[in-house]
């Protein structure tokens, strides 16, 4: 779920970030800690001792292999008696199967999980080592990270800050006579038109991807829904999918059709990046994840952030969404605990963290990193 964010702690978050903000704040549903019940006693995290062995990290993100193969490398010849194996999963089977394959330690010494049920559902079953009291968890921006804490306990660190938002194509944007983002859902159609008629496929929507043909919804919902955590409440049966908030963004759904590329419900995000990087796409309604991917498909073009705003520009509370993910754990039942924490503490180094966002194009939640990969700007004659 996303997390609410107006646009003054937009800008005082960014800042924090070493990065500026130009269409205004992230906002969403969701975020807050969970209720759930810690199950299991785990063992206590063993932040000291021989950093020695082989440490299993699990995690889903094929496409930073690479990258973190050369942390790894740093990480060894700081600690020669240790080393690192990536076990990656694909994300849809890291959903469905981590908890199975991490319990007791069969993989996975650290490990990722995803926020919400994930997340709660490895606490509950004792796998976290409680990270409460260690030094690491005070390399993060605090709060950033309350989703990796239940009951006051800090069990994972999310690791990655997302912004759940379509890329546009800012050389599209100009060619169609638009220079800054729609403050309302006329002008975003109005966008739309004026891409078409410049022959682009306004908006590549990955609909056959059930992992990413949802993000759209976090932006679709965030002006529409009459809370913050509407996500939770339909989950609670407090609001339902028939009241009318939800139906009037299954109305602007329809009206996005005819702005989508052909057979977009069968389409693979790989697919509609290859279309966006191709310069064929004004917008790729994924979100900053893509980021490196496009840009390792060759595009050269400038890039920016634009959500759909689905009400007046008087009424919007919101300009975007961001969530963090990507929880990073160490395992109770892990045997290299010591290394695994070490692990742990260098990717969570503001250098090392700094590698590892220019190197995947991803924003991360420690404190001091400086992500030269994609900055947004604050318009020096803007009036918010």
């Amino acid at each position: 779920m996303t997390r609410p964010l107006d646009r003054r702690a937009a800008l005082r978050l960014f800042a924090a970030s070493g990065l500026g903000l130009g269409l205004a704040a992230c906002a969403g549903p969701g975020g807050g800690s969970s209720g759930t019940d810690s199950g299991s006693s785990p063992s206590a995290l063993a932040t000291s001792g021989t950093v020695k062995g082989t440490v299993s990290f699990a995690h889903w993100r094929a496409e930073d292999k690479a990258v973190i193969a050369g942390l790894i490398k740093a990480f060894v010849k700081k600690y020669p008696d240790a080393g690192v194996d990536q076990d990656i999963s694909p994300s849809a089977d890291y959903q469905s199967t981590a908890l199975r394959r991490i319990q007791g330690s069969k993989t996975g010494d650290l490990f990722t999980a995803f926020r919400g049920a994930q997340f709660e559902q490895i606490v509950k079953a004792g796998v976290y080592a409680p990270l409460t009291g260690a030094d690491v968890v005070g390399k993060y921006q605090a709060s950033l990270i309350t989703p990796g804490a239940t009951k006051g306990v800090q069990y994972g660190l999310p690791y990655q800050l997302v912004f759940n938002m379509p890329l546009a194509n800012t050389d599209a944007l100009d060619k169609a006579g638009h220079t800054s983002a729609p403050t309302d859902w006329d002008g975003f159609l109005k966008l739309l038109d004026d891409l078409k008629s410049k022959g682009y496929t306004p908006i590549a929507w990955p609909g056959g991807d059930t992992a990413n043909a949802g993000q759209l919804l976090n932006t679709m919902v965030m002006n529409n829904a009459p809370s913050d955590d509407m996500f939770t409440k339909i989950e609670s049966g407090e609001y339902k999918v028939t009241d009318d908030w939800f139906l009037k963004t299954l109305e602007q759904y329809g009206e996005l059709t005819p702005y989508f590329q052909a057979r977009a419900t069968g389409s693979t995000t790989d697919a509609v990046t290859q279309l966006f990087a191709e310069g064929k796409a004004g917008l790729l309604a994924v979100g900053s994840f893509q980021m490196a991917g496009v840009r390792a498909l060759g595009a050269k073009f400038p890039f920016d952030l634009v959500a759909p705003i689905t009400t007046t520009a008087a009424k919007a509370k919101y300009q975007g969404v961001f969530n963090t993910t990507f929880i990073l754990g160490v395992n109770s039942a892990s045997k290299v605990q010591p290394a695994a924490y070490a692990f742990l503490e260098f990717l969570s180094d503001p250098a090392n963290a700094g590698t590892y966002a220019n190197g995947t194009g991803q924003h991360v939640t420690v404190q001091g990193v400086f992500n030269t990969t994609f900055i947004l700007g604050v318009n020096s004659a803007s009036k918010v």
